[in-house]
């Protein structure tokens, strides 16, 4: 057959005749052949597998998307909400999308600004949305790879089961001004008083531990969104959104048991068999809105955006006005959180998968085009 042909005429070319057919120019032209050939079809079969697994094929079984996902490629969009930001001409015939004095969502302020954001995005994952297109679907299980069979659509259903499974977000509304405050956890917020002017907001929005209690002069004492993994999250008061931020289908695993039956203890760390928060308020960040801000804003500047960037952005989608408190150094740049004792600990820049110094560019444009005010604290 073929093969024998093929086996039979490396034979020859290698270790059979030495006679006149086969001159030093010839053998090292086969040489250079043979080499090329093998690397051609090394490049194939490896082609070949990664496409098999990428489709879901025996050799990676987590990376089971189901049969629908290669549906869509661009990110789906929450049915009534794609274009439902459109902003209303005032009649100064400017385009106001609110009644703070400065919108988010006002365009012809910043070109850069405008390109970028796209408003029909949801931040939150939900019923209407749980088809992820399949890119974004590989790009968000491999940040943190779980070597188990899920069913991504079914895992959600289930979790949907449990909690709401829609967005609170409603589109823009010229007559409202919906005030938010982020509040990082930087040690700059130490003496800086700023508790009664975040407290003074529509939306309170926190990260992981960020205790409030003892330090409500420099951070305030209200919370509205709480963000947290599973691995940081705590209990919470009945009247706070607990915005869970996923990073693998055994994150969704878990707030489900630690909402219902308590089972999974553990992640890649000890997690909370139980957790007490309002179940009517648990919310689940999309990953199709994790990985726009990835191409859009960092533009893949680290592994993946921080905490901080993705609490930022989606506040810059779900608020008329912004204000960002307790992001990055101290006066004496010390970078700590609010609540260590030693400000020279270096632990909130000690991540290493983010581009802190990027992030801290993107912070600086936004608020230089009036999308943001930073308080920078002390």
């Amino acid at each position: 057959g073929s093969k024998g042909t093929v086996a039979g005429a490396g034979a020859w070319q290698w270790g059979g005749d030495r006679g006149s057919r086969t001159g030093p120019g010839s053998m090292r032209c086969s040489l250079r052949v043979w080499v090329l050939l093998g690397s051609l079809a090394l490049l194939f079969l490896t082609s070949l597998l990664f496409s098999f697994s990428l489709r879901g094929g025996p050799g990676l079984p987590y990376l089971d998307p189901g049969p629908d996902w290669e549906e869509s490629r661009r990110v789906k969009l929450v049915p009534n909400y794609a274009g439902s930001h459109k902003p209303v001409p005032a009649e100064s015939g400017q385009q106001k999308t609110c009644a703070c004095t400065r919108c988010v969502g006002d365009p012809g302020v910043s070109d850069w600004f405008d390109e970028n954001y796209d408003p029909d995005i949801s931040p939150v994952w939900t019923r209407d949305n749980i088809q992820l297109p399949s890119d974004v679907y590989y790009w968000w299980v491999m940040l943190q790879p779980q070597f188990k069979p899920h069913s991504i659509q079914q895992v959600l259903l289930r979790l949907f089961q449990v909690i709401p499974g829609r967005s609170p977000y409603g589109s823009w509304d010229p007559a409202r001004c919906l005030r938010c405050a982020v509040v990082g956890n930087s040690g700059n917020l130490r003496g800086a008083s700023y508790g009664p002017v975040i407290d003074g907001h529509n939306y309170i929005m926190r990260i992981n531990l960020a205790p409030t209690v003892g330090y409500e002069e420099d951070v305030g004492s209200h919370t509205t969104h709480h963000f947290m993994y599973p691995e940081s999250a705590k209990n919470l008061a009945a009247n706070v959104s607990f915005v869970l931020v996923p990073f693998k289908t055994l994150d969704l695993l878990w707030i489900t048991s630690a909402l219902s039956t308590g089972q999974i203890r553990f992640t890649y760390a000890p997690v909370k068999q139980f957790l007490r928060v309002d179940k009517d308020k648990v919310q689940i960040f999309n990953p199709a809105f994790f990985k726009y801000i990835h191409d859009r804003w960092t533009r893949h500047h680290g592994r993946y955006p921080s905490t901080g960037m993705l609490v930022l952005f989606f506040a810059l989608h779900v608020c008329d006005e912004v204000n960002v408190f307790g992001f990055g150094a101290d006066s004496r740049g010390n970078w700590h959180h609010y609540w260590e004792q030693n400000r020279y600990s270096g632990e909130f820049r000690k991540t290493g998968v983010h581009d802190a110094d990027y992030e801290a560019q993107i912070i600086d444009r936004l608020a230089k085009a009036g999308k943001i005010t930073v308080f920078p604290g002390k």
